[in-house]
């Protein structure tokens, strides 16, 4: 595609001195400037892009976007390049728009989901339920783009440049359906802004991520900027109602003009569950539809599934998809990698599942869930990552000893902390867990430990391929570990 012919004012932005340009690109690393790019000098929490506009000029930028102290930072650089200059209150929004326009076509129906836990299931299952009913549909977010197109992602919610670029691409690909996670920190950089949604959703807040937001009200007005920002005043809110936060999140969609599909077992619930009955493999749900039962077997273990089936459902209905037919296609869904997800099984038949749960509610809810499909012990094996929320800490160790028989405490990303510091602030809230630093090590105490009719969960990293550690990524997968660990110790390698 030629997009040699888009001006400053094509993309919606205005240069100081009224003063346009056109642009061939646009980029955010200096490194990729090219002859008649925009590049987009933002702020960031340790150095401030305009450092790099002198570099970036000398890769023959033609134009600037920045904000009044990145122009000020580089004041001598773009004295000595005459460039169009864009200063932005907010440059990233300015740039999200940008990018938007820049690229142009995005799949007809868009949907995203924030909270803390259970983003990549209901997106995942959104993506499945279309695809079901023979849509071409993908979900993008944590486990990269997936379905009918498909790339990798660095980020949950890619910034501005990355995600236009794969909307349109996945659009020239015939996708017409998409559902994408909506992280806090992608919402608060504005790096959703421009994608046109139909409908967003809102599974649940719990703490999670205070090192970037400090505070749990930051992190709820970032969470939802998707419904007070970016949902349009005639879009839907798909709004789990058991969440202590989801009533709140219902109002404010409501202030909007915007209309409500409220889910979960509160009698308020547009789809309300009803009932859950547990087996070994999933479960039967019982579900509340426009005054009509309905009842589908989800091949899911963990009841909280069948609270992010109905909200991907939700958005599926409130996109236009037919009810009946999204009912009918429940049973097809499969478990989304790395969440409660069965990786092996030993002999005596117990088995062992990885879940991505990471912070203090999601190892409960995840060790709860598990409870009802186990006849035996629930053993976990869990730690914590570095250089993030600290508080959090203590507060998974108490999680796991109230919820699971037998614990393990072990590394997860410990990244350029002490690891035995932190499983020491784990272990002052659990002190009966054993201590196992190494976490390949600790996923075969654990698999050791099972007998008959009991389970093992591993928590915290779920799909991750790797562990870093002091700054170097090692290869790691919790799934692979346990396959092995369960062929040695019952031998059949």
């Amino acid at each position: 595609m030629d997009h040699a012919g888009k001006t400053l004012a094509d993309l919606g932005l205005s240069a100081r001195a009224g003063r346009d340009a056109r642009v061939t690109g646009i980029a955010v690393d200096s490194r990729a400037v090219r002859d008649g790019f925009l590049f987009a000098a933002l702020p960031g929490a340790r150095v401030h892009g305009a450092e790099f506009i002198g570099p970036a000029l000398r890769m023959g930028a033609t134009a600037i976007l920045t904000d009044a102290a990145g122009a000020r930072l580089a004041a001598d650089a773009l004295a000595a390049h005459p460039v169009a200059l864009i200063v932005a209150e907010d440059p990233r929004e300015a740039l999200a728009g940008a990018a938007a326009l820049w690229f142009g076509t995005q799949p007809d129906v868009m949907v995203a989901v924030t909270g803390t836990n259970g983003k990549t299931s209901v997106a995942t299952f959104a993506r499945q339920i279309w695809s079901a009913l023979d849509v071409a549909a993908i979900n993008i977010g944590t486990t990269g783009v997936e379905g009918a197109w498909e790339a990798s992602s660095p980020h949950t919610t890619p910034e501005p440049i990355t995600l236009h670029a794969m909307l349109s691409q996945a659009a020239a690909a015939g996708v017409t359906h998409a559902a994408m996670e909506a992280s806090s920190h992608g919402l608060d950089q504005r790096r959703l802004d421009g994608v046109r949604l139909a409908a967003a959703a809102f599974t649940n807040l719990t703490q999670d991520h205070l090192d970037y937001h400090h505070t749990m009200e930051a992190y709820f007005a970032a969470k939802t900027g998707l419904f007070t920002r970016l949902l349009p005043e005639d879009g839907v809110a798909v709004i789990n109602l058991d969440d202590q936060y989801g009533p709140g999140v219902a109002a404010i969609a409501r202030g909007r003009g915007q209309r409500v599909l409220g889910v979960g077992t509160s009698p308020a619930a547009d789809l309300r569950i009803l009932g859950q009955r547990y087996d070994a493999t999933g479960q039967e749900v019982r579900f509340m539809w426009q005054g009509q039962p309905v009842q589908a077997r989800l091949n899911l273990v963990g009841g909280f599934q069948a609270g992010n089936v109905a909200l991907a459902a939700g958005l599926c209905i409130a996109t236009g998809s037919d009810a009946g037919r999204v009912f009918a296609a429940l049973p097809r869904l499969t478990t989304v990698r790395g969440r409660m997800q069965l990786v092996a099984q030993r002999k005596n038949g117990a088995a062992v599942y990885v879940d991505y749960a990471h912070t203090p509610d999601a190892i409960a809810t995840a060790l709860r869930a598990l409870r009802p499909h186990v006849m035996g012990r629930v053993v976990v094996v869990f730690g914590a990552g570095g250089d993030r929320d600290r508080t959090k800490r203590p507060l998974m160790g108490a999680a796991a000893a109230a919820n699971a028989d037998v614990l393990y405490v072990t590394d997860d990303n410990p990244r350029s902390e002490d690891p035995a510091s932190i499983r020491a602030a784990i272990l002052a809230a659990c002190p009966d867990a054993t201590e196992v630093g190494d976490r390949a090590e600790a996923i075969l105490y654990g698999v050791d430990a099972l007998g008959p009719g009991d389970a093992l969960l591993i928590a915290g990293k779920g799909h991750e391929t790797g562990q870093e550690i002091d700054g170097q990524k090692y290869p790691f997968d919790d799934a692979e570990q346990a396959s092995v660990a369960v062929a040695a110790l019952d031998r059949v390698i």
